[in-house]
């Protein structure tokens, strides 16, 4: 309420004629009158200016309106928005008390360490805990919530598919445990040395790639026995076979005494499609290994060559491996031609007989007249001896056969040859 006024405002025109005068506006005895414009003018914010007065009873003396009836709020209304139930009585929630946000709330990781509401700490050991920190990390960073566990699938297999899904319920739910608790160093060095394999795993790791090792050797030195040496073997009987001929040719290599190691015959056995070289001696190194076959010469095996008038030319080769030449030697029959070729002459024989198995130091098979062949007398004989079963050394496959035509080169080739 302004107390006084001065008699003129800026324009310079005196209040008493802008305004009228009291008597003119009515007095204040009225009731209430005085109450009201004084409560009006009361506050400052709505002191009129001059003539500017929104309330057209304050110069003209008319009451004040009166004011509208307030109406008591309901009961049944809810300020919160809750419904109501309208057929029973219904008690209003009360409300909760007003609570003054925490300084660190409302300023979040810019709080004054004063402030901060303290964190929970792991528990401590004895040994870590020098090394134990605070976690900077948690007042920025948020903590992750744990996910909502999903209801496990219920297995519709039998007792058994449904033990299966139990354990691995179980596993998953221990792992995620483990996964999301942090380890001290002690359970984190239990874990570690759990990790370790055992004494009996490292032994048993260790042999078990010991016979993987010795399994692999094995295999390669079964391809090395049953395809190279075949394939070298063929190689280095090609070439003496080719050497050979090429003596001939230069007349070279006459009848006579041979070095061990030295061909000096051809043999044919056209049903098996075999052409090999005859070397002097049966030396597994120097001759048989080497894909060709050996002549007995020495001691009490030493044996005529073909040309002889009378005796039993006696050779070996090689079953399994090495060129095995006479491989298939039990497959000849009586009356098959077995062909000795020499730098003059062809020496043509008729298988007569075979003894499937004897002992390796039977000696009489390469006899003048070997028991078991069929033959009664001396005469010229060939005879065929390699190891049997196959693939071993245990016992000799002997093969005999007869003299039937001594041909020279100059005639040409014998028939068996042509044909």
């Amino acid at each position: 309420m302004t107390a006084l006024r001065p008699e003129r405002d800026s324009s310079g025109v005196p209040y008493d004629e802008q305004y009228a005068s009291y008597e003119e506006q009515g007095s204040f005895e009225e009731p209430g009158a005085f109450a009201a414009a004084v409560d009006h003018l009361a506050d400052p914010l709505t002191d009129p200016l001059p003539g500017q007065h929104p309330s057209p009873w304050f110069r003209s003396g008319q009451p004040a309106p009166e004011p509208e009836p307030q109406f008591p709020e309901p009961e049944w209304y809810d300020p919160q928005g809750y419904a109501r139930d309208w057929y029973g009585a219904q008690q209003r929630p009360e409300p909760e008390p007003a609570r003054e946000p925490t300084y660190e709330e409302l300023y979040g990781a810019y709080a004054p360490q004063s402030q901060r509401q303290p964190q929970p700490q792991p528990p401590l050991d004895d040994e870590t805990v020098g090394l134990r920190t605070a976690d900077t990390r948690r007042i920025v960073e948020p903590e992750p919530q744990p996910e909502p566990e999903r209801e496990p699938e219920r297995p519709t297999g039998g007792r058994a598919a449904r033990r299966k899904a139990a354990k691995k319920g179980t596993t998953s739910a221990a792992s995620r445990a483990e996964s999301a608790a942090p380890l001290s160093r002690v359970e984190a060095r239990r874990a570690e040395r759990a990790r370790k394999p055992s004494a009996g795993t490292v032994i048993s790791r260790g042999v078990g790639e010991l016979f993987i090792t010795i399994g692999v050797l094995m295999l390669l030195f079964v391809t090395y026995q049953l395809w190279w040496t075949n394939i070298r073997a063929h190689q280095q009987a090609n070439g003496a076979a080719n050497d050979l001929q090429e003596e001939w040719a230069k007349g070279k290599g006459k009848p006579g005494a041979f070095e061990p190691g030295q061909g000096f015959a051809l043999l044919h056995i056209p049903r098996l499609d075999v052409v090999v070289p005859i070397a002097e001696g049966i030396e597994k190194a120097g001759v048989l290994d080497r894909g060709m076959v050996g002549h007995y010469n020495e001691g009490g095996t030493k044996t005529p060559m073909p040309d002889a008038k009378q005796g039993n030319f006696a050779v070996a080769g090689h079953r399994n491996t090495h060129g095995e030449p006479f491989r298939y030697i039990n497959q000849l029959e009586p009356g098959d031609p077995i062909i000795v070729e020499t730098q003059d002459k062809y020496f043509v024989y008729k298988m007569a007989s075979i003894l499937p198995q004897t002992s390796p130091g039977n000696t009489s098979v390469i006899g003048p007249v070997p028991p078991g062949s069929g033959f009664t007398k001396p005469g010229r004989y060939i005879t065929l001896t390699t190891c049997t079963p196959e693939f071993t050394s245990k016992y000799r496959m002997i093969v005999w056969g007869k003299m039937v035509e001594e041909r020279p080169r100059s005639k040409g080739k014998p028939s068996a040859l042509v044909n």
